[in-house]
This record gives structure tokens, sequence and C-alpha cells, in this order.
């Protein structure tokens, strides 16, 4: 096994050693997507290809955006969806007690716009640190940025109101209720840095471990939204699509980068081949 003070697990050489190699545990799909990337880029170039898969990732974006507008006019209408909303937070006020209230949220702030920060701020530095690479941050930072704006958004658009005060649990909240932010920040953002060690972890079971962790996280801080009274449950729904949604585009535009920088590898292996052959002449 190697281990982190050998060259080829830093920089480049570790992305194309390791990130570019990991790929089995969404097989077939990733496999799939790399070969496409990597004929797009020999057609069009690596700046065009970039841009195809951003747009292509952010058509993704928009279709979800598109389903969470769905549920939203759901619960207008009072139907679908929106028919979970009223008995949902009946259930959750039966379940409270003040025990279970101070544990949910205590964990549910782990998830808040003053605590996710550290945490993804913690984990960039660490694990960019570790791998001696810039790509870690720029994914990790893109990630909470993207999870930020596209709640700020979604609120000041739909504005619709949270449950009443009288059935939520302190301290309350008085911004907008959909989407939900902690769900969308526990989606994305754990999402990310779970990928992220996936993609060097070794064994089968340690990379199912992190990714069960980190769906179990996203589910529960749902969850724990709703058991507090500080969202309806169709506001979480849509915060899993649109979280699931912003991840599945920055995945994407790493493994395009992945597959961009092993097609620089071999072009510059070919020159230096050609080269080599030249001189011996």
């Amino acid at each position: 096994m190697k281990r982190m003070s050998d060259p080829t697990e830093h920089g480049v050489a570790g992305e194309l050693s390791r990130d570019a190699q990991r790929g089995a545990w969404y097989a077939p799909l990733g496999r799939l997507l790399v070969a496409v990337a990597r004929w797009v880029g020999a057609v069009v170039g690596p700046n065009l290809a970039l841009i195809i898969s951003l747009a292509i990732g952010m058509g993704l974006v928009v279709g979800l955006a598109a389903l969470a507008e769905e549920v939203y006019d759901a619960v207008i209408e009072a139907d679908g969806l929106a028919g979970l909303d009223r008995p949902l937070l009946d259930l959750a006020v039966d379940l409270r007690t003040p025990v279970g209230d101070t544990i949910v949220t205590g964990y549910t702030d782990l998830a808040s716009s003053t605590v996710m920060p550290v945490i993804a701020i913690i984990a960039l530095l660490t694990i960019s640190i570790r791998r001696r690479s810039w790509t870690p941050a720029i994914l990790i930072a893109a990630t909470g940025i993207g999870s930020i704006l596209m709640t700020i958004v979604g609120k000041g658009l739909i504005g619709r109101a949270r449950p009443l005060l009288a059935e939520a649990v302190p301290p309350y909240e008085t911004s907008g209720s959909f989407p939900s932010g902690h769900t969308l920040n526990a989606v994305a953002v754990v999402g990310i840095i779970a990928y992220l060690l996936v993609l060097r972890r070794e064994t089968t079971r340690a990379r199912l471990l992190i990714t069960a962790g980190a769906a179990v996280f996203s589910i529960t801080i749902g969850l724990s939204r709703v058991y507090l009274g500080h969202h309806w449950f169709t506001d979480v729904v849509a915060a899993w699509l649109l979280g699931a949604a912003w991840l599945a585009l920055v995945i994407t535009a790493h493994r395009l980068y992945l597959a961009l920088r092993e097609r620089e590898r071999e072009r510059r292996g070919s020159r230096e081949t050609r080269a080599a052959a030249s001189a011996s002449r």
C-alpha cells in the first residue's frame, strides 16, 4: 500500500494515479461519462469540453430545480407531496421530548450556515495539504458557495412561510422556508467531502461506509428540520433534489478535469517518445 509520503500521491501525479483510476464505485455510468469526456476533449479541445460538461451539469440542476418548483406547486394546490406536510409535522410534534429536542437541535446545527463552513474549511485544508493539490479546495469551496447561493435564491424567489412558531422548537428561524438550507448543505458539502475521501480509499468496505455515512447524514439532517418544526417536509425534499443536482454537477466537472489531465499526459508521453526516437537516429 502506498503512503502519503510517496510523491505519486501528491499533486497532479496523485490525481492521475489514484483519483482518475477510481470509478468502479459508480460504474458503468462513471466510466462511460469519462470516456465521452475524453472523446469530446479530443474533438473540440479541453476548454470547450469543459464548457460543454458544465452546460450538461447545469441542465441537470435546472431540471431538478424545475422538479422542485413542481413540489412547490403541489404545496399551493395541497396535493401530491404537500399532503404529507401537515401529517408529518403533527407526528413530529407528538414525538418531541425535552431531551430529544436538545439532541436534535445540536445535531441539526452541524449543517447550519455557521458550523458547516467551518467543517468545509477544515476538510478542504486537510485534504488539500495532505494531497498537495488545490483541486480539493476548489471543489469543496465551489460546492459550498453554490449551495449557499441556491438557498438564498430559492428562498428569495419562493418566499414560503415556515411552520408556525407555536409548532417549532427554539431557537426560531425567520428566513424563507423553501428549500431547507441545512439539508442542501448536508447533501452537497458533505457529499463532495465524501466523494474526495472515497477516491483514495483502498477497500470496498471503506468506500461503502463513507458513502453510507454521508447519505445517512443528509437524510437525517433533513428529517431533523421537520422534527424541529423549522421546515415543511416538501422544503426538505426540494433540498435533497437540488443538493444532489449540484453535487452531480461538481463531480461531473471533476471527472472531466481528470479525463483531460490523462489525455494531456498521454500526449506529452507521445511527444517525448517521438523526441527520444528522433534523437537516437
